[in-house]
């Protein structure tokens, strides 16, 4: 008995990884043949980082304890994955036009399997993006070393889940892609502010501090930061939480924004 269960446990398994990896190649897919999607995933990092983050290097740089370079390219890489995952997920608005999401939906696997597949598939964007914003930093003189960039790239999944699972409260109550994607930019345009991506939070109080506390990127930007600079005299000028406290409080609002985002999901696309 214990054996045929191990065996369907195992064969059910498998069937939720091919349908996480069929939803995410569908959406890279889409991504491929969407140019104005792809123009958009190069363009923002040179509005972003080249822009604003110069603008900052420029004028608030001086007096800093750390390098204010490094600081911005590792938070604006980490500003990239975020809001392009979250800005891919509002194409679940137009899957609900086509019904196309009725369609996984009644298929046998879990919801959860093809929410977090539509969230790596919108990564594939991101990573893109994410890109994009290394070669801004290359043309403004800013690099850093391939083994941090390794190390980013591991947490990039990690990011890119947080980010698409936050996103999916929004979106599961929105059926409109221009108030989707006006609600992506509410929610992602605050944390690249008050999450440390440009501008440090250390010194934070009051409502500042709170909110920040309570968006997902800030613990993606910090364990990110920890990762980077571990080991350098930097490192507690710039990394605010022991790094297992970043990855539980990523944890946790992963999984709660997931569990409320898929819910809602679910339900909007059951009582159609």
């Amino acid at each position: 008995m214990s054996e045929q269960l191990l065996i369907k446990r195992k064969s059910r398994f498998l069937r939720e990884m091919n349908a996480v990896i069929a939803v995410m190649a569908r959406e890279i897919t889409v991504f491929f043949k969407s140019p104005g999607t792809i123009a958009m995933s190069l363009v923002m990092p040179i509005m972003f980082m080249g822009m604003i983050g110069g603008n900052l290097s420029q004028n608030m740089a001086s007096g800093l304890e750390f390098g204010f370079a490094k600081f911005m390219l590792v938070g604006m890489l980490i500003n990239m994955l975020f809001m392009v995952t979250c800005t891919g997920m509002s194409s679940l608005v137009d899957d609900h036009e086509t019904d196309f999401n009725q369609e996984m939906l009644v298929s046998p696997v879990s919801r959860y399997s093809l929410v977090v597949g539509k969230i790596f598939g919108a990564s594939f964007g991101a990573i893109v993006s994410m890109a994009g914003t290394l070669i801004v930093g290359l043309i403004m003189g800013i690099t850093l070393p391939l083994i941090q960039l390794l190390m980013i790239l591991a947490l990039s999944p990690l990011v890119c889940l947080a980010g698409g699972a936050m996103s999916m409260i929004l979106i599961g109550l929105i059926k409109s892609r221009k108030t989707a994607n006006f609600a992506v930019i509410l929610i992602t345009m605050p944390q690249m502010f008050l999450s440390g991506a440009i501008v440090p939070i250390n010194h934070s109080t009051g409502v500042l501090m709170i909110l920040s506390r309570l968006m997902p990127m800030t613990y993606c930007l910090d364990l990110t930061r920890a990762v980077v600079y571990s080991g350098t005299e930097e490192y507690k000028s710039v990394v605010m939480f022991n790094p297992i406290v970043n990855f539980a409080a990523i944890a946790l609002l992963t999984t709660v924004c997931l569990i409320i985002g898929t819910f809602f999901y679910a339900q909007s696309e059951k009582n159609r």
